[in-house]
């Protein structure tokens, strides 16, 4: 999925003293929480291929298809709560891990606690390549809708003004750029590590609104982009 809808490289030819930095411009799109949700379209386009080749309600459907509605669950969880910091990551990790060594643990030994044994043992979910393949397109779909929303919602910063291009027609809003205050927030380990995102909230001079752009992609590059820019303006301005 692309991270900006214009060519984030896109600048003026470098001069004989080497690329100048005020040429750049950086490209910030908030993206909606549903796109955290791509493992789960990835196992589920795997699991309709591994069907095509598979007998219905084989073992290895079966398993396919507790993996997927594991993976499923997990992105469900990332969208609807925050891990803020590493600890409360590694604790989900080790509630799963657990849960996890607990079924192995019961389906292995049988005798250890029947009851619970035949409760793992009746539970075999399965649905045929045809479901995951009709969800594959679903997701993809949206995924579709999302990047095509985003051509008209983003924000671009240059040395010298913050433009935010919105709307079907274009529309421009111009603030001013230098000392520009920038904050990056990163709120939610899972979704870091998924797709390398957070929160940057934007504090323009002279105006009395922050501007809070959610799931951008690459925040850490993003954030280091602009401070460097406008970093080597401010250098510039106090050299003239």
């Amino acid at each position: 999925m692309s991270d900006a809808p214009v060519n984030e490289n896109t600048e003026k030819p470098e001069s004989d003293s080497g690329h100048d930095p005020l040429q750049d411009s950086v490209f910030l799109v908030p993206y909606p929480k549903i796109v955290f949700m791509y493992p789960s379209l990835i196992m589920a386009m795997v699991t309709g291929i591994i069907g095509l080749f598979s007998d219905e309600g084989s073992s290895v459907m079966n398993t396919c298809s507790m993996i997927f509605l594991m993976v499923l669950a997990v992105n469900l969880i990332v969208i609807s709560f925050d891990f803020p910091r590493t600890t409360s990551l590694t604790l989900f990790f080790l509630l799963v891990s657990v849960t996890f060594g607990l079924w192995l643990l019961f389906s292995s030994y049988p005798d250890m606690l029947p009851q619970v044994h035949d409760v793992i043992k009746s539970v075999k979910p399965y649905a045929n390549s045809t479901f995951y393949f009709t969800f594959s397109i679903f997701m993809m779909m949206i995924y579709a809708g999302v990047m095509v929303n985003v051509r008209f919602d983003y924000w671009e910063v240059r040395p010298n003004e913050l433009l935010h291009h919105h709307g079907i027609l274009s529309d421009l809003e111009r603030f001013s750029s230098p000392n520009l205050k920038i904050e990056k927030e990163i709120n939610d380990v899972f979704e870091y590590l998924l797709l390398r995102s957070g929160r940057l909230i934007l504090h323009p001079r002279n105006e009395s609104r922050s501007i809070v752009l959610d799931n951008v992609f690459f925040i850490n590059r993003k954030e280091a982009r602009i401070t460097k820019m406008l970093s080597a303006l401010q250098v510039r301005i106090k050299m003239e």
